[in-house]
């Protein structure tokens, strides 16, 4: 008996990379499992039908139950189609594993309006649009005395949460994922719904193009030795999370390799104050000390 054994979860951008390792080993744990991929590029453009197939058949082929869903998960209404199809072909939804995701990298000086937009709306919309239907199932039932042991995990990365130059639009969205994994908890809770979230380190179609990277997540040259990049490292936490078992939520976790480390939320910690308003020259005098002196800013 696995961990996830009777239990349904789906997941987005399940098709290649991290997402195919989590509906896996989801489905080896006893899951059933809806892979969702759109099959698009790197960049968002295009689309491949084959790759969700493809992991629903290797789930298949070692004796698990798992079907394949090409909506696009930033679309409200295939977001709906999404969830919908769970229901009515296991007739239950107990995990929802939010991955999918695209790069458009460029520095600030050189992003375009649809650069900006579609990295945007794949990773946070494409997010919100099926927890906001997932949420609406587990509230209805709910609602109707049938109080669910419901999980969410949301994909934000350490580009948003310690930034990263070049991905202005990829950080921003990450960095809103993180702010709605806390908001999604908090509300959520008293439908009995878990919401965290992951940062993970590992080796994809994104990570092999993001600057500064390309060379660092190359395997190691040793086969004997362990990859810290590999994306099935990440597959046993994004488990462990959705499991019933787990009482953990509204939270956010590093993973690379062997290590999981919590992120800690944003919070105050040095204090300048006076009694009354602060003047303008004030300020500039007090602010440098307040801050620390940053190397970033121009002189």
């Amino acid at each position: 008996m696995g961990v996830l054994e009777g239990r349904v979860v789906v997941v987005t951008g399940g098709g290649r990379g991290l997402g195919r390792e989590y509906a896996l080993l989801a489905a080896a744990e006893g899951a059933r499992v809806v892979v969702n991929d759109l099959g698009a590029g790197p960049d968002g453009a295009g689309a491949d039908e084959g790759a969700a197939a493809s992991v629903a058949r290797e789930i298949a082929a070692t004796g698990g139950e798992a079907v394949a869903n090409t909506d696009d998960v930033a679309d409200w209404a295939g977001a709906k189609r999404l969830v919908d199809q769970a229901l009515e072909h296991f007739g239950r939804l107990d995990g929802l594993v939010l991955n999918a995701g695209i790069l458009r990298d460029r520095m600030l000086v050189n992003l375009s309006e649809e650069d900006w937009d579609e990295v945007v709306r794949v990773h946070l919309k494409g997010h919100v649009a099926p927890l906001h239907h997932a949420a609406a199932h587990w509230r209805a039932e709910a609602k109707a005395g049938r109080t669910p042991d419901a999980a969410v995990v949301t994909t934000t990365s350490t580009s948003g949460l310690l930034g990263n130059p070049g991905q202005a639009n990829y950080g921003a969205a990450k960095a809103g994922i993180a702010a709605l994994t806390v908001i999604a908890a908090r509300e959520l809770v008293r439908y009995g719904v878990r919401v965290n979230s992951v940062a993970p380190a590992a080796r994809t179609r994104l990570t092999e193009q993001t600057p500064g990277l390309t060379d660092i997540v190359r395997p190691p040259a040793d086969p004997e030795a362990f990859d810290v990049w590999d994306p099935a490292n990440v597959a046993p936490l994004v488990v462990a999370l959705v499991a019933p078992g787990s009482r953990v939520s509204g939270q956010v976790f590093f993973v690379q390799g062997g290590t999981v480390r919590l992120f800690q939320p944003w919070t105050m910690t040095e204090t300048v104050a006076k009694e009354g308003r602060w003047s303008v020259g004030e300020l500039l005098e007090a602010l440098p000390g307040l801050a620390g002196a940053d190397p970033g800013v121009p002189s």
